[in-house]
């Protein structure tokens, strides 16, 4: 049985590319990770200026302050109510 190692290195390689694309955020945009669980969301960062949006950066800053482990910008509030603010933004 012969097997190619060129081909399972490439497979490999384009496996880890596709994975850290994924993980790239849009010139515009901002990843913030939110609830429990951590879940990512990229956000355009005109909803930073958002007054409600500034209330939960404000949150954020008490609880973690700027030195983060996760290394992103985390949102100390529960998904639901992460997404029913940010929903108001789409309109405007």
């Amino acid at each position: 049985m012969v097997f190619r190692l060129n081909s399972i290195r490439r497979a490999s390689l384009t496996a880890n590319q596709a994975a850290s694309k994924s993980l790239e955020v849009r010139k515009g945009y901002v990843a913030v990770y939110v609830g429990q669980k951590q879940k990512r969301f990229v956000i355009p960062i005109s909803y930073l200026n958002q007054p409600s949006f500034q209330d939960l950066l404000s949150q954020a800053e008490e609880e973690f302050g700027y030195d983060h482990p996760m290394g992103g910008l985390t949102i100390p509030c529960t998904e639901d109510i992460f997404q029913n603010i940010t929903s108001r933004f789409r309109w405007l």
